[in-house]
């Protein structure tokens, strides 16, 4: 991750937008108290850092849940669509090299990881569509398993129907209504 750290006024704005989705949306994470969270984050520089990156690249991270074992707060990217700041990639850095022409600015592998965030599962992004009706116009790149990937295959979803769709594309593809949404644990 280049610049890992944010300056105070940066550190300030981004726990107040944060704090203010977390009070707006209680659904996501019942039981849970900002200031519980708040504290891990603020003990946690490069943490907050890729929460900022989440939030500066429109992926609105919200805490969607708990790990009781490992004391860890659970981040998605609950964006209404897909992260604007992040669409039109292709999957991975694979992909990207493979393309001949038509080249993608970047691929969602390689952004994920200098961001210092995981791609969703699809098992993950089918818990975030039960908090809500996310990527209705446009669709996100999922950690597409491995054997998938060696075929040169990857997966993206989206919610059409009031239906969770998981599909398949080549790693290569790329699309202006496709971006990906982003896990952190804090």
């Amino acid at each position: 991750m280049p610049n890992a750290t944010l300056r105070k006024e940066q550190r300030d704005e981004v726990l107040r937008v944060l704090k203010a989705r977390f009070e707006n949306n209680m659904n996501r994470h019942k039981g849970l108290k900002w200031a519980k969270v708040q504290a891990k984050m603020e003990a946690n520089a490069e943490k907050l850092w890729s929460l900022s990156e989440m939030e500066r690249t429109g992926g609105e991270p919200d805490v969607v849940g708990h790990d009781k074992k490992t004391g860890e707060y659970i981040f998605y990217d609950c964006s209404a669509e897909s992260p604007k700041g992040r669409r039109s990639p292709c999957y991975d850095r694979e992909a990207l090299d493979a393309r001949k022409e038509h080249k993608p600015k970047n691929n969602a592998m390689d952004v994920a990881a200098a961001s210092g965030i995981e791609l969703l599962t699809e098992e993950q992004y089918r818990e975030l569509q039960k908090l809500g009706h996310f990527d209705t116009k446009t669709s996100s790149w999922v950690k597409t398993p491995s054997h998938i990937r060696k075929l040169g295959g990857a997966l993206f979803c989206d919610r059409r129907y009031d239906t969770v769709f998981v599909y398949h594309n080549g790693a290569e593809s790329y699309y202006a209504a496709r971006a990906f949404r982003g896990s952190l644990r804090v």
